[in-house]
C-alpha cells in the first residue's frame, strides 16, 4: 500500500479523521500500523482505514484496532465489505483475536449500523462515557463558510464577555511548537491532579507535534510571562480537534480558557475547517457527574451535540478472546 496515495485520500474525505491518519500511527508507539485502501471499476480508492495491530506474544495472537475507521461512505455495503476482507488477510498475518472500531457514524444511522452487523461486528451502542475506547459523545461548532464574526456574535453573551474581558486584562494567546512542551506538561500534570485523571508523558505529546508535522499545535496563554492554560489542537480533513486542554489552579478570574477556545477557533476559520471539534464530552447529560462542568463550558461556544454509534467488536478467535482481553486489561495495553 502506497502511504502517500492512502494520506491523500484520507486528508481529502469528508469522511477522513486525525486517527486514521498515517501520523496517527507514528504517535502509536508500540502499535503496527497496517493500511487498507480499496478502489472503485475506474482503479480510485474510495475507501480506506488504517489498522493498529498489538501484538500478544504470550498467546500468540493480537488485537486489532482502527480508530475511528473506516474512511467511506459506510452506507455503501459492498465498500464497506471490501475493506473488512482486506482487514481479515490482516487478522491472518497476526493470528489476530479480534477488531475493534469506533466509526464516525451517528448512533442513529442505522443504515450504517446494519452494514457492520451485517458482516458479523456485535454492536455495543448499551456502552456510555468511559466504557468506550474513545469518547461516544463529542460537542461540535460548525464553521464552514462563516467568518470570524459570524461565528463570534453567535457565542453565548457571558462567553463573549469573557473573552473580552481575558483580552482587556492583558492575557495573550499563541500558538507554538515544542519550545513551550515544559510549560504545557507542568499545566497538564497539575490539571491531572484536580481533576483526578492519569496523564499522557512528555515524550508522547512531542510525538503527537512531530508526527503531525505542523498541523498539530499547541495553544499557551499567558500574562506577565505565567502560563495560564495550554491545549493541543490538530487540524486534519479540514476538522480542527482540540484533543487536550490543561488550566492552572490560579488566575481563572482572567478567563483565559475563553479567550484560548476562541483563538483556536478563528484559526481553524481562517484555515478552511468546516467544523470545529471541542471532542469528548462524557456524560453530558448527568448534571450530577463531576464531568458536567465540561459540556456547560463547551455548549456557550453555542455548537451542538453529537452522538456516535459507539463501538463495534468482530471476534477471530474464540478460544482467545476472554483470555487475551484479560491480557490486555492487565497490561493496560489497550
Amino acid at each position: 500500500m502506497d502511504i502517500k496515495e492512502y494520506e491523500e485520500f484520507c486528508k481529502n474525505s469528508k469522511y477522513g479523521n486525525f486517527m486514521q491518519s498515517a501520523d496517527w500511527a507514528k504517535v502509536k508507539k508500540g502499535w503496527i500500523p497496517e493500511y487498507v485502501a480499496v478502489r472503485d471499476e475506474n482503479g480510485k480508492i474510495n475507501g480506506c482505514t488504517l489498522v493498529l495491530v498489538k501484538k500478544i506474544p504470550i498467546l500468540n495472537t493480537a488485537m486489532l484496532y482502527a480508530p475511528r475507521g473506516f474512511v467511506c461512505d459506510t452506507h455503501d455495503s459492498k465498500t464497506v465489505r471490501k475493506i473488512f476482507e482486506q482487514i481479515k488477510l490482516i487478522a491472518e498475518k497476526y493470528h489476530a483475536y479480534t477488531l475493534k472500531t469506533d466509526p464516525l457514524i451517528d448512533e442513529t444511522d442505522f443504515i450504517s449500523i446494519k452494514n457492520l452487523v451485517d458482516l458479523g461486528f456485535v454492536y455495543h451502542g448499551e456502552k456510555r462515557g468511559y466504557d468506550n475506547t474513545q469518547c461516544k459523545e463529542n460537542y461540535v461548532l460548525d464553521i464552514k463558510d462563516k467568518s470570524c464574526d459570524e461565528v463570534f456574535a453567535n457565542f453565548k453573551s457571558k462567553w463573549r464577555y469573557n473573552i473580552r474581558l481575558a483580552m482587556r486584562k492583558g492575557v495573550e494567546c499563541k500558538f507554538c511548537g515544542e519550545d513551550e512542551l515544559d510549560d504545557f506538561m507542568e499545566l497538564m500534570k497539575e490539571t491531572g491532579r484536580r481533576d483526578g485523571f492519569e496523564i499522557r508523558s512528555e515524550e508522547y505529546f512531542r510525538n503527537f507535534l512531530q508526527a503531525f508535522h505542523g498541523n498539530a499545535k499547541l495553544c499557551i496563554t499567558k500574562l506577565d510571562g505565567k502560563v495560564l492554560s495550554g491545549a493541543l489542537l490538530v487540524n486534519y480533513a479540514n476538522v480542527a480537534s482540540y484533543v487536550y486542554g490543561c488550566s492552572s489552579n490560579e488566575y481563572r478570574k482572567y478567563m483565559p480558557n475563553y479567550l484560548m477556545q476562541w483563538t483556536m477557533i478563528k484559526y481553524a476559520i481562517e484555515s478552511g475547517c468546516r467544523t470545529y471539534d471541542f471532542c469528548g464530552i462524557p456524560y453530558w447529560y448527568d448534571e450530577t457527574h463531576k464531568n458536567y462542568g465540561v459540556y456547560r463550558f463547551k455548549q456557550g461556544f453555542n455548537g451542538k451535540v453529537k452522538t456516535y454509534a459507539g463501538e463495534f467488536d468482530y471476534v477471530f478467535r474464540n478460544g482467545v478472546n476472554h483470555i487475551a482481553d484479560l491480557a490486555m486489561k492487565l497490561k493496560k495495553l489497550v
